[in-house]
């Protein structure tokens, strides 16, 4: 199975809404409060917000495709987009989905190679990212896949915080 990438731009701006909140929902809605997620997705994921972020030339969408079927995306910041600055010489990824009809065939650790790729690419110390700490499906996937724990950090949705476990591969 072969993914193809390709980098988002102002023409994609409605379908990258639509994936960014349907991943989103799909992967989380259940396990929040109804009200704070609710704030939170149409903040979020509205087209003011894509839009701006798809404008911020430290930001970087990109689709992945498998048989020309759209499977899900990935963000990746650098310099002063990041959420946190760590280093100049970081990598932020802010966000990697695939659609359910695709999780847990290994299209999660191609999207996560092509991250590493890009990020050796862009000769960064290390690539970094949250992840909830309920999550624990996705902190083993980075953690199986050389992502270490170096800090914590509260995340909102809505009123309610969060905690955030703070992974980083090195990439030197």
């Amino acid at each position: 199975m072969t993914v193809i990438y390709r980098k988002c731009d102002l023409n994609d701006l409605t379908e990258l809404c639509e994936i960014a909140k349907r991943t989103f929902i799909d992967a989380f809605e259940k396990d929040n409060n109804p009200e704070d997620f609710n704030v939170y997705v149409t903040a979020a994921f509205s087209k003011e917000r894509i839009k701006n972020e798809l404008l911020n030339r430290n930001s970087t969408f990109c689709f992945a495709f498998l048989n020309n079927d759209l499977i899900g995306y990935f963000k990746l910041n650098q310099k002063e987009a990041q959420n946190e600055i760590f280093e100049r010489s970081s990598i932020e990824l802010e966000r990697i989905y695939i659609l359910q009809p695709f999780q847990n065939l290994g299209l999660g650790k191609q999207l996560l190679l092509k991250v590493l790729s890009i990020s050796r690419k862009k000769k960064v110390s290390f690539l970094w990212l949250g992840v909830w700490e309920k999550n624990t499906a996705a902190i083993r996937f980075y953690e199986r896949n050389g992502f270490k724990k170096f800090s914590k950090d509260p995340y909102y949705i809505g009123t309610d915080r969060q905690q955030d476990w703070l992974l980083k591969f090195v990439l030197e």
